[in-house]
């Protein structure tokens, strides 16, 4: 049986991630308000929105990096370019956000052309020095040269002055919602069951309706003769070349692809949030994704997606523990073994949660190089071991051949 060009397998888990994505608002709300453990909720707007875009942006990384195995320091171009478009589309057309969304994805595009037709020039180290110089000539570019178009340190905004040609002239002095066909991106319903607060945002279902899209344009790719000369390039590109087989057109198809899967990411965060700064565009947002990648399994389907998951989870709501927090955990213990661990888990929360979160990520590189698909995957082949032990078990007589 096959659904939408997939067989059976992939369906399965196709729908198995479509329903994870739509459930997402209750799964991320699991303790009541009032719990102190109401500080791990992670169910608002805000955050879903970044866990969707983000999971976009790592699983087109995926894609050059997973597949390929080139990988890219400069990626963070890509989704400051697609944020510029899509707020210079919003400032001249209009505040519905698909010509955004098309725009950044096209500039995107075309830009990633460029820098892959001169970086693939060169494999390895040089390729990722190639892509990072790339990025920071970008950042400082928006940063400094090129303000008339990128509002410099400021970031580009909407104004009231803006034309909007497309949209009719509004004689309020606040500035416009973006918005699908009507329906404004910050538009949310709430719903209140058991001392959970759910929330519904407009913003997070048109980015998580895009993200499993993407997600199945990326499960198409992995599954299709191109995915497999892809990996036939990580795996080894110098036999290829020996039987004759340019592997650059493919290497840059997937670089531009992958410029796109970023584009479109600048472009949906600058359509829930209409704001675009060059900060977007530097070294340390490259270095995240390829963190998100690596953490999450590079090379696997949902592997980015889990990764960028954890990593935005880390930096919005494990930040967030300060010693406020932790005092109203431990208020139970006497004041000098309180004050004792509070000192003791101090830096690796609130402002020190990259110590934490970089800790985690040198285990999973030593001990789970899959990642936390790795991970997943020896916790279910567990299970099924100890399934299959049972079963041997109850049936070991009846089984068991006569010698």
């Amino acid at each position: 049986m096959t659904f939408l060009g997939l067989n059976e397998r992939d369906t399965r888990f196709l729908l198995i991630v479509v329903a994870l994505t739509m459930f997402t608002p209750f799964l991320l709300q699991p303790f009541a308000e009032n719990s102190g453990l109401a500080q791990f909720n992670a169910g608002y707007p805000d955050l879903m929105q970044r866990f969707a875009i983000y999971g976009i942006f790592a699983i087109g990384f995926n894609i050059l990096f997973g597949l390929t195995g080139y990988l890219s320091f400069g990626h963070a171009a890509f989704l400051g370019v697609g944020s510029y478009s899509a707020v210079w589309m919003f400032k001249l057309l209009s505040m519905n956000i698909i010509p955004a969304i098309i725009l950044a994805v096209i500039v995107s595009g075309l830009f990633a052309l460029l820098i892959g037709f001169i970086s693939l020039r060169r494999t390895g180290i040089y390729f990722s020095i190639l892509t990072l110089a790339f990025a920071q000539m970008s950042f400082n570019l928006a940063y400094s040269v090129l303000t008339p178009i990128t509002n410099g340190e400021t970031g580009l905004q909407l104004t009231l002055s803006d034309p909007r040609i497309l949209d009719p002239e509004s004689i309020t002095n606040s500035l416009p919602s973006t918005s699908l066909f009507g329906l404004e991106m910050n538009d949310s319903a709430q719903w209140e069951v058991f001392g959970r607060v759910f929330t519904f945002s407009v913003g997070y279902y048109v980015c998580a309706v895009i993200a499993i899209i993407a997600f199945y344009i990326s499960l198409r790719i992995f599954r299709s003769p191109f995915g497999l000369m892809l990996r036939a390039i990580k795996t080894n590109k110098t036999r290829m070349a020996y039987t004759g087989l340019n592997t650059r057109p493919y290497a840059l198809a997937a670089f531009v692809i992958s410029g796109m899967y970023a584009g479109l990411a600048g472009g949906l965060l600058a359509s829930m949030d209409p704001l675009a700064g060059a900060e977007r565009m530097q070294w340390t947002a490259s270095g995240e994704v390829v963190l998100m990648t690596i953490l999450g399994g590079a090379g696997t389907l949902m592997g980015p997606v889990l990764g960028a998951g954890f990593i935005k989870y880390f930096e919005n709501i494990f930040s967030k523990i300060n010693d406020n927090v932790l005092h109203g955990w431990f208020a139970f213990m006497p004041d000098g073994l309180e004050d004792a661990l509070i000192t003791l888990i101090h830096p690796f929360v609130g402002k020190g949660w990259h110590l934490t979160l970089g800790m985690l990520f040198m285990l999973v590189v030593i001990f789970l190089p899959g990642g936390l698909v790795e991970l997943g995957q020896r916790i279910a082949g567990l299970f099924r071991r100890r399934k299959a032990e049972d079963r041997s078990d109850d049936g070991s007589k009846a089984t068991t051949p006569a010698e």
